[in-house]
């Protein structure tokens, strides 16, 4: 019986060891996100900014990202606390999987203006903006059912004055989410009963 057990041992082991250490890197961490159909997969400590009043952050904007990259990566670059940089939330293309980052009551590092940061969320989705492959339907259905969510806990408007593009931040020298972003689409989606 005990060499049942150590080998059983040893195969999970290997298996583990299978497993690439960017697929390791989304491995759920403990803490409930904000949004619970979102998996709890936190970005670096020193990739964001804990307000020391909390409760006195006005959110009024979501800004939607395209990430230029794929989702383990872009979570690993969260992680990575030499990049300085986060969002809140990142959307899988294709399954429309949600993982939170940042929590929502923290300033994510997502919009290269500190303004904008201090009262937004900030949502990326996995692919870049040239690729229209990449916005699929689960993803522009599960991203709009979190922007939603997203809107209704922090009394945004569902309008596009206050859900906005990466390139529409002021200052801003990124293109996302691209001219392929259909926002007809997603505003219709966010807007659904």
């Amino acid at each position: 019986m005990h060499r049942r057990r150590l080998l059983q041992g040893a195969v999970v082991t290997a298996a583990a060891a299978l497993v690439p250490a960017s697929a390791r890197a989304v491995t759920p961490v403990a803490g409930a996100p904000d949004y619970p159909a979102a998996l709890w997969a936190p970005a670096h400590a020193a990739n964001h900014t804990v307000p020391a009043h909390p409760s006195e952050r006005r959110i009024d904007r979501v800004v939607i990202h395209v990430a230029q990259q794929l989702f383990t990566p872009t979570i690993g670059i969260f992680r990575n606390p030499a990049k300085q940089v986060s969002a809140h939330y990142v959307v899988r293309s294709g399954d429309g999987h949600v993982a939170q980052c940042v929590r929502e009551k923290d300033i994510a590092w997502h919009a290269g203006n500190w303004d904008v940061n201090t009262r937004s969320i900030g949502i990326e989705h996995e692919g870049w903006v040239d690729r229209p492959e990449f916005f699929t339907d689960v993803m522009y259905r599960r991203s709009a059912l979190l922007t939603a969510d997203i809107c209704a806990r922090h009394g945004i408007p569902k309008d596009r004055a206050h859900i906005i593009g990466h390139h529409e931040v002021p200052g801003s020298d990124h293109t996302d989410p691209g001219a392929l972003w259909d926002w007809d689409r997603y505003l219709r989606l966010v807007n659904l009963p």
